[in-house]
């Protein structure tokens, strides 16, 4: 296994890494709309917040030495189902492939952010 770590992205809040390679596999972690720039989220709105998840989601998925074409699976998570529709506008322009995908509306998320997002993608090592 190889864990992938990347200052382009949130550093993780908690005891877990940014994502795992294993057998050409690539594990993330659920990424939230924090700007690794300035640690903090500022974003407040659905638009916003899904553009910072999907620029995280690409720095790790470069670290891992992968991209979003080759993204399998995704799992989302959203805080208002109401933002469904915009969520989905800002979505569809990095995952184009269109990997199978599940959307679940959550309670709260980390920091109080609107959306999550975690994938797993091929690595051709």
């Amino acid at each position: 296994m190889r864990v992938v770590a990347t200052d382009k992205a949130p550093k993780a809040l908690g005891p877990y890494s940014q994502g795992y390679v294993h057998n050409g596999i690539f594990y993330s972690a659920g990424q939230i709309a924090i700007n690794p720039a300035t640690d903090t989220v500022e974003a407040t709105d659905i638009t916003g917040q899904t553009e910072q998840v999907c620029k995280n989601l690409g720095a790790v998925l470069e670290a891992a030495g992968t991209s979003y074409d080759k993204v399998i699976k995704t799992t989302c998570f959203l805080a208002d189902m109401g933002d469904f529709t915009a969520f989905n506008e800002v979505y569809a322009k990095y995952f184009t492939s269109k990997p199978a995908r599940s959307c679940v509306a959550v309670k709260t998320l980390p920091k109080n952010v609107l959306c999550e997002v975690e994938l797993i993608a091929v690595v051709e090592e």
